[in-house]
Order: C-alpha cells, then structure tokens, then sequence
C-alpha cells in the first residue's frame, strides 16, 4: 500500500484549486500545507481519514511519467469526480464506464489535469463488499 504521492506542477495555485474541485467528490477533502524546511520543497496535500497522501510541489511537471488512479465508493462517485474534473479544465480522455478490457465489474473514467497527467476515477465493486 501506498503512504503518499508527489505530483510536482508548473503552476501550484492552479493545481490547488483543480484538485479542491475534484477531490472532495471521492471524500478526499482534507487540506494540508507543509513548508519545507532543509532543502525539502514546500508541499500542498489531500487526504481522508487522518491522512495526508496526495501531495502538489512546483516545478517541471513530468506527465508522462506518472499516472494516478483514485478510489471511488461507487459508480455516481465515478460520474462526479469525472464531471468535476472537467467542469475545473480537465481533458477528457475516457468517459465513465464499465472497462471491459480489465473485468466487466472495473467502472471508471480518465481525464488528463491542467499539468497533462492522467487521472483515473475507479470503482470495482469487488474491493468494496
């Protein structure tokens, strides 16, 4: 299991406010600022549940790099981050449904951030029973 993500883009105010339009609607509606101090680069984070794990540090994005995908509770929380998503600027890349390709019960969507990476909103039903 993952502790916690850097995602690191060119314009943080921007990223702030995409990821506080998104995030909220899978229930990761926390807010941290960290300054950095000894040579460690100032952070912005989301979380839930007590934790702090999906951090945003400035500089030059590396989209290519890294893709990012997000646990949702249920299909609806799927539509909504989506929805959200591209109402904050998002590229759509793939709408929401079933991705038959993986399992028939695999429900999600992808969209690419202001800063070009891939995001993914995903629902398996199987991880939640």
């Amino acid at each position: 299991m993952l502790d916690h993500i850097f995602l690191t883009v060119r314009d943080l105010p921007r990223a702030i406010a995409f990821y506080e339009a998104v995030l909220p609607t899978l229930g990761i509606a926390v807010r941290h600022d960290y300054d950095g101090t000894h040579g460690h680069p100032d952070l912005k984070g989301f979380g839930a549940n007590g934790r702090i794990f999906f951090w945003l540090r400035q500089g030059d994005p590396a989209p290519g790099a890294v893709h990012v995908g997000f646990v949702a509770h249920s299909e609806a929380e799927v539509q909504a981050a989506h929805a959200a998503a591209l109402a904050a600027g998002a590229q759509a890349l793939h709408e929401p449904g079933p991705q038959l390709h993986y399992d028939p019960r695999y429900y999600a969507a992808q969209v690419r951030d202001p800063d070009g990476y891939s995001l993914e909103f995903v629902y398996k039903d199987w991880q939640h029973q």
